[in-house]
């Protein structure tokens, strides 16, 4: 089935207060919209309302992102949302589909897909399974891009996010609400990945025809990074949105730029902070939003073109020999961050890259 395409210049918080959006999710259960945890909360859906009921509400093409407040455990900081599309079915046969979005540190909101919980580790799923080549070896690896939220309700997320002073400490949330994988099921269960798989298996909803639209003609030259013909994005008449962030990472307030691409055909999310911008994974336009909140069409452009401006660079001290674990392009790495030191400075890589250049020189920024 070919997927319908529109652009949406911002989607904010709808003017509602907790209490109207709380009596208008309420009207959805009692029309008989039925509510469906993955978690424990399965046994008693609507026991989620105690401690978990929504506040606030987002609306992109016929979904409906309900709310709580902004919540905390040791590992995130997070929303718990009730995902709702109406589509044209009726009430009975539709679903609430409560969900957990967090922030990652590159200040990108997703969708958890399901959490591993033992005495060694407490982890979140990072989406569906990709290949990559290591030392000319196939390895799959979590496309974390894969869960990101669509790009057109980013900004309201932070909005939402900056409407309580102190987010509430909440440890009982992800065992409510996601599947509990045991410790070696990285891969998302298929609720996640069926969507994607019969989305994509339409050639018609390929961008750029399942090819990248952004590659390095030369691995490691950041000079030689290459768009696909009209994939690059329109500083001069794509802007659709600029909203803002912050982050004590990143030295104070971010703003995000919402741009289209030269043919229309994607987006890309800027962001710049104090001393760094970065790139967002570019997102379809598409219509088409599964339960999860997030889109089913995949766009490829080369990893090292969405490098954060701090991103994993540290040395594995607890390895027989110590190993060097990065995600930065080789030497290219800048100093440590002084908020969170297994982390290194990405800017000597960012700013060689002609795009990020091109958007210093067109794109006004404040300060």
């Amino acid at each position: 089935m070919l997927l319908e395409k529109e652009i949406v210049e911002s989607s904010a918080p709808a003017d509602l207060t907790p209490r109207q959006v709380r009596r208008e999710f309420e009207g959805l259960l009692d029309q008989g919209v039925a509510l469906r945890p993955a978690g424990e909360a399965k046994e008693d859906p609507e026991s989620l309302l105690w401690g978990h009921a929504p506040r606030h509400k987002v609306r992109l093409f016929d979904t409906a992102y309900y709310l709580t407040d902004l919540r905390y455990d040791d590992d995130l900081g997070f929303f718990v949302a009730y995902v709702y599309r109406e589509g044209t079915r009726a009430p009975r046969q539709r679903a609430i589909h409560p969900r957990i979005f967090y922030k990652d540190v590159s200040l990108v909101w997703r969708a958890a897909t399901h959490f591993i919980a033992t005495d060694e580790e407490n982890w979140v799923g990072k989406g569906d399974l990709k290949v990559a080549m290591v030392d000319g070896e196939e390895v799959e690896y979590g496309a974390e891009e894969t869960t990101n939220l669509p790009l057109e309700i980013q900004c309201a997320l932070d909005v939402v996010s900056r409407r309580v002073k102190r987010a509430r400490r909440d440890d009982d949330a992800m065992a409510l609400i996601l599947r509990h994988a045991p410790p070696d099921r990285f891969e998302p269960y298929r609720d996640f990945t069926g969507p994607r798989r019969r989305a994509m298996a339409d050639p018609r909803n390929l961008v750029n025809r399942g090819k990248p639209v952004a590659w390095f003609a030369r691995p490691g030259d950041p000079g030689s990074l290459r768009f696909a013909a009209g994939f690059a994005p329109d500083f001069e008449k794509g802007i659709l949105e600029v909203g803002r962030s912050g982050s004590r990472l990143y030295g104070g307030e971010v703003r995000k730029f919402r741009i289209l691409s030269r043919n229309r055909e994607i987006q890309y999310q800027f962001l710049a902070a104090p001393r760094h911008v970065w790139i967002v994974p570019p997102q379809t336009l598409t219509r088409e939003i599964m339960s999860y909140g997030v889109r089913t069409v995949d766009v490829h452009a080369d990893e090292d073109l969405c490098v954060p401006g701090f991103e994993y660079h540290f040395m594995d001290e607890d390895e027989d020999p110590p190993c060097l674990h990065t995600q930065i392009p080789q030497g290219f790495a800048g100093a440590p961050s002084e908020e969170d030191p297994s982390r290194a400075d990405a800017s000597p890589w960012l700013e060689k890259l002609p795009v990020i250049q091109e958007f210093r020189r067109k794109v006004r920024l404040p300060g």
